[in-house]
């Protein structure tokens, strides 16, 4: 009997060890994680721009306010990094093509104002601070950090603000984001752009952080800004020694970036200090440059382009559809996309028809839409084959519509895009979609929601109603000369 006591004792004793280790274990835990959590404090809040955060959300919204977004598919942005007061609205520009857009890295390229070394640099930190709260480091740091190119010092970061200015616009105009934070010292922008190009995917964003030249008069300074705005959308690498920034090495790096992976660029905004805070005598010089995605080469759009005439002669002749050999299609033109074919004569609409869902690759959507266009579009009569030569083909091709989330109709009027969004109305069973070139025909938003319901057969006030469902999508479009 005793011994079975001490056995139950014995066993007690164990089971409360095992208990405090584990206890021991989670508070340890629980340390380790505040520990490991490092903010990177903000060093230039109250000075290049508002501290208080209400303040900074105004400054920015009006900026944001002044600009439209156009363009889709956003890669890269030069972006300057002056106080906001200087910078801010031509920022804005480049950061309003970005808005509401679905990125999990951003990657911001800044030059080091105040150390000099060789390499590049990620603060040692988990987080950056401003006055919207927290932003998290990327888990690719880590790799970054194994480069042989990598250098820490913490006076590389102490004052550093070229990177700093850059995140409350990406916070006002992103939802949840990751950072890769690289400060850059002499290293060359090729190799740097090798080393991240790794790390880049369909969700990554590349910041190149700089200014333009400095202290120059307001007309010298245009004159020198020159090379760089011309020569950095379209990668002149040799007129690009003549451009004066503080950040050349990371506008370099990024325009290495858009050579491998082929994207288009972009001016969209050149001021300096002289138009923004009115004093001519000394100024800075500021771009915003986007890089994005190309979509269908010259050669392909003349190929859909030939295609869609060539089986309309056929077909509107009588003669037998001619489809296209192996040898003659990209792997683009064999993707299954969504598409439509618009017919126009002297100007006027003639025929329209398209898949908004992708059904079949895009070659055979383009030879079926265009005779769907010529023939089966109900609001015309069928086009004959001796109009052809009066008609024009345009065609359309279409990213996957998606839902759009709003919470009233104030909300659903700001964040429908003029000329961006192709839009689609559901409703009661019905369903009908405007192409994004339709606004230009149709600029009012509320019109243009209007007619789109009564293009369907509906109420011309259904897009109000509480069962709608409302979608939105891109096109890439292009035309007969």
């Amino acid at each position: 009997m005793e011994i079975m006591k001490n056995f139950k004792k014995i066993i007690l004793i164990i089971f409360a060890f095992f208990i405090l280790l584990i206890v021991s274990g989670c508070i340890s835990s629980q340390k380790e994680i505040k520990k490991e959590m490092i903010i990177k404090k903000p060093n230039v809040a109250g000075y290049f721009y508002p501290k208080d955060k209400d303040e900074l959300f105004s400054m920015i919204s009006a900026y944001l306010s002044y600009s439209e977004k156009n363009f889709t598919k956003i890669k890269g942005i030069v972006s300057p990094h002056a106080g906001y007061i200087y910078s801010g609205p031509v920022a804005a520009y480049g950061y309003k093509q970005i808005e509401n857009e679905d990125y999990e890295t951003v990657i911001i390229i800044a030059p080091s104002h105040y150390s000099h070394f060789y390499g590049f640099s990620i603060p040692n930190a988990t987080h950056y601070e401003t006055p919207f709260g927290l932003v998290e480091f990327s888990e690719k740091n880590e790799e970054l950090r194994k480069d042989s190119n990598f250098f820490y010092d913490l006076s590389i970061h102490e004052k550093e603000h070229a990177i700093e200015v850059q995140i409350p616009f990406l916070q006002k105009v992103l939802k949840k984001f990751k950072i890769i934070p690289i400060v850059v010292g002499d290293i060359e922008p090729k190799t740097l752009a090798d080393i991240l190009s790794k790390y880049i995917d369909d969700k990554t964003l590349v910041i190149a952080s700089s200014d333009l030249s400095h202290y120059h008069s307001y007309e010298e300074a245009r004159s020198i800004d020159a090379f760089c705005v011309n020569s950095i959308p379209i990668l002149d690498f040799e007129n690009m020694k003549y451009c004066e920034a503080c950040g050349k090495i990371p506008i370099l790096t990024l325009m290495y970036l858009a050579k491998k992976f082929g994207w288009e660029g972009k001016l969209i905004d050149y001021r300096n200090s002289g138009d923004t805070s009115g004093d001519k005598s000394r100024v800075v010089g500021y771009a915003s440059i986007i890089f994005y995605e190309k979509g269908y080469s010259h050669e392909e759009k003349e190929f859909l382009l030939k295609l869609a005439r060539e089986t309309l002669e056929n077909y509107l002749s009588g003669k037998k559809i001619r489809i296209p050999e192996e040898s003659e299609l990209t792997e683009k033109l064999k993707e299954v996309r969504g598409c439509f074919v618009t017919l126009n004569k002297f100007g006027n609409l003639r025929g329209c028809i398209g898949h908004i869902i992708p059904q079949e690759e895009l070659y055979k959507c383009v030879i079926d839409n265009a005779i769907n266009a010529a023939v089966n579009d109900p609001r015309f009569r069928p086009v004959s084959y001796e109009e052809l030569k009066d008609i024009k083909i345009e065609i359309s091709v279409l990213s996957l519509p998606k839902p759009l989330f709003y919470s009233s109709q104030q909300e659903l009027l700001e964040k429908l895009r003029p000329r961006v969004d192709g839009v689609v109305i559901k409703y009661k069973g019905r369903t009908s979609t405007y192409l994004p070139q339709v606004w230009e025909m149709i600029p009012n938003k509320e019109d243009f929601l209007s007619e789109l319901c009564l293009k369907q057969g509906s109420p011309s006030d259904c897009w109000k109603k509480e069962d709608v469902v409302i979608e939105t999508y891109q096109a890439e479009v292009w035309e007969e000369e």
